[in-house]
């Protein structure tokens, strides 16, 4: 054999081997792991068959995996109902359990008998049960002629006559859901348990440590992670909370590994990514970046920094607004970094050179330009005369109807004033409305601060007014520019003056004797009502270029498929349970700079800053770190603390479980990295990587700084 040979042949096993440590993009459903996936999965070191991932007939491990809350994944780690997820999953829950004299965000919670364990009502974890692909029964029902919101409406009905089906007799609830553009659709059938119990939380100088400054950053330190338990009645079956429920014993949970990961160890995410675009045009992505990032990034950036200064003055405020603060900040640091990445990768000059390819495949015939010929040009159209509509649209819904919570409060009590408006107000449905009003202001006024509110009246009224064109400003916003003199701090001042909404007793005192009149003019309704006419009147005005736009993404995704017969296509995210591939390994951010695959409670010494809030360390940490106390979680002398793959994920996946070769539990989820954050638009493969708390330091953090090893005698460790 010739050295030229030699040299080819060594090249082309170092390809292959290059390839397989690539991510595999996609999220992919998992009843098609089989036709699809598995042989790749092998491949990468999978030793598990696609049945023991999603089989609906027996245990499997789709079976551990939850939906937590409404936007979260968690995942069972025991037998008696124990649950994992992230600490800013469950953030809104230690939120709502922390007082003054209980700060939990502060010191952390860890229960040490089930009685210690904290109810948490409103809270759910729900099991998905199985998957069934529904297209034939929608789409043979839909003629090619209809219009897009015929074609919904249709669509509509029959899911609905599907999801009754398949809940009927049982205690089980269905979704139809609707894929690839609205071209394929699918039922899932899920189980909902509603008594959900705080377990465990380190504290937030651990669960959130970095806060907003390492948020979607690596080389990352945070143990972002909690326990909850799920209980069930004494049958097995959900039950609303009763001190006679039993811990839930799931069809199945995770073993949790402490053997560590290696660059290039198969790691597979299973859990429920809440959206990706990835079939968006050009068009769509300048919308984001001339409009959608923009106004949020503004927006939320001027309520965010007066909520801090408050936070920061006062704990009782800082406990009030830590939920609301994080919730905005997340998505407020996001748009600053996928707008920055969208342009610096060129993902529009990308997408453009897609649709370029598209037009000249579909050009090159006569039926196909019939079919798909009008595409392109009605996203193009629907996106640019929407834009104004859609800009309003956003500005209301940020800066007035998110931000201003007494607006958002008050536009509760329309129903009351509408009764007592009546010509002979009947005393018992004036009474009910007046109850649904006190309960709803129980919740309220427990996480609200009326001065604080009143400065973001003040600042984001200035801000919608200076920044939306008068004709889509709500009528009560120029009433109020004229009767302040253009001074919005002197109409916020009023407004918290004069208002039953600005503060629980005031409220309460209202509703011992309501009055029609004092509703109708309260400035806090007043300003809700006209702004939600004038936001019906905008979602009107763009509805009609909302259809156009439905209809040219679905011929353009079904045009994909058929013009690329060859590649295997995954549908977008759209929160259904979801498995992604790939393996352990570091990455190269820029050039000449390379970053590890691990990092380790060193880092976390090294980061520390006792006058930075985000960046203070817990004594009993630093205690364990210099005794190097780390038991047999440990590795070589150090603590492992947070790891990376190049899994495919999103938002939603929060809180999924990484799942080494031989399904077991060896890290959580929390977040992505800064430089691939075009990824729910456009999948970066050299660059995208998945940031999980290694399962080590999750064990340590229970084990020797909590000291809750109770909780460790519960669970499956494999050593």
């Amino acid at each position: 054999m010739t050295m030229r040979k030699i040299i080819i042949i060594i090249a082309a096993v170092l390809l292959v081997y290059r390839l397989s440590l690539r991510a595999d993009e996609g999220m992919w459903m998992l009843p098609l792991l089989e036709q699809l996936n598995m042989v790749h999965m092998k491949e990468l070191g999978l030793e598990l068959s696609a049945s023991d991932i999603y089989d609906i007939n027996r245990s499997s491990i789709k079976d551990a995996i939850v939906i937590f809350g409404g936007g979260c994944t968690g995942e069972m780690i025991s037998d008696r109902g124990l649950v994992l997820t992230n600490h800013h999953c469950g953030y809104g829950v230690i939120q709502s359990h922390s007082t003054l004299e209980n700060d939990y965000l502060t010191e952390g919670f860890w229960a040490g008998s089930p009685d210690e364990e904290i109810p948490s009502p409103g809270l759910s974890v729900t099991f998905l049960v199985s998957i069934e692909d529904v297209s034939e029964k929608i789409n043979g029902a839909l003629d090619p002629d209809l219009d897009e919101e015929e074609r919904s409406l249709i669509a509509g009905f029959i899911s609905r006559q599907l999801e009754q089906e398949a809940s009927s007799g049982n205690h089980y609830f269905a979704r139809v859901q609707p894929f690839f553009g609205g071209n394929q659709y699918y039922m899932m059938v899920y189980e909902r348990y509603t008594d959900v119990r705080l377990v465990g939380t380190p504290p937030s100088s651990i669960g959130k440590y970095g806060g907003d400054t390492d948020n979607w950053m690596w080389p990352r330190h945070t143990g972002d992670f909690a326990l909850f338990r799920v209980y069930s009645g004494p049958d097995g079956l959900p039950a609303e909370y009763s001190a006679d429920n039993i811990p839930l014993k799931p069809r199945h949970h995770l073993p949790v590994s402490t053997r560590g990961v290696e660059p290039g160890d198969f790691a597979m995410v299973l859990g429920f990514p809440g959206g990706t675009t990835r079939y968006m045009t050009s068009f769509e992505v300048a919308d984001v970046l001339d409009i959608t990032h923009p106004n949020r990034i503004k927006i939320r950036g001027l309520r965010q920094d007066i909520l801090l200064e408050d936070m920061l003055a006062s704990d009782r405020v800082r406990i009030k607004y830590s939920n609301k603060y994080s919730n905005s900040s997340n998505y407020w640091k996001f748009s600053i970094g996928q707008s920055e990445v969208l342009k610096n990768l060129g993902i529009q000059k990308r997408k453009k050179e897609i649709e370029q390819d598209f037009r000249e495949w579909y050009t090159a015939d006569k039926q196909r330009a019939g079919e798909y010929g009008d595409a392109l040009s009605l996203i193009e159209n629907a996106v640019n005369n929407r834009r104004e509509y859609n800009h309003a649209i956003q500005y209301i819904n940020e800066a007035i109807l998110r931000s201003c919570e007494i607006v958002l409060m008050a536009n509760r009590a329309n129903n009351l004033e509408r009764l007592l408006s009546e010509y002979d107000p009947d005393p018992d449905a004036v009474g009910s409305a007046a109850e649904t009003l006190k309960g709803a202001a129980e919740s309220f006024y427990r996480d609200y601060n009326p001065p604080t509110d009143r400065k973001v009246v003040a600042a984001i009224l200035e801000l919608f007014y200076n920044n939306v064109d008068p004709v889509y400003h709500p009528d009560a916003l120029g009433q109020i520019y004229d009767q302040s003199g253009g001074d919005f701090q002197v109409y916020a001042d009023h407004l918290f003056e004069v208002s039953v909404f600005a503060g629980e007793q005031r409220l309460a005192a209202f509703l011992e004797e309501p009055a029609a009149g004092v509703l109708g003019n309260d400035p806090a309704l007043v300003l809700a009502r006209s702004t939600f006419e004038k936001l019906g009147e905008l979602r009107a005005l763009s509805q009609e270029y909302s259809n156009d736009l439905a209809r040219g993404q679905r011929l353009f995704i079904r045009g994909l498929k058929e013009m690329d017969p060859d590649r295997t296509f995954y549908p977008d995210a759209n929160f259904t349970m979801r498995l992604s591939y790939g393996t352990v390994g570091g990455y190269h951010p820029r050039d000449a700079v390379w970053y590890d695959h691990l990092t380790t409670l060193g880092g976390v010494m090294e980061k520390e800053d006792p006058d930075d809030h985000e960046f203070v360390v817990p004594g009993r940490l630093k205690e364990l770190y210099r005794t190097r106390d780390f038991g047999m979680f440990g590795q070589d002398g150090k603590m492992p603390v947070n790891f990376i793959t190049n899994n495919d994920i999103t938002g939603g996946n929060s809180g999924s479980p990484v799942i080494n070769a031989r399904g077991e539990l060896t890290g959580l989820v929390f977040d992505g990295n800064w430089e691939a954050m075009s990824g729910d638009i456009a999948f970066e493969p050299e660059l995208q990587r998945c940031i999980a708390v290694d399962a080590r330091y999750i064990l340590f953090i229970i084990d020797r700084y909590a000291g809750a090893s109770h909780l460790l005698e519960e669970m499956t460790i494999v050593n």
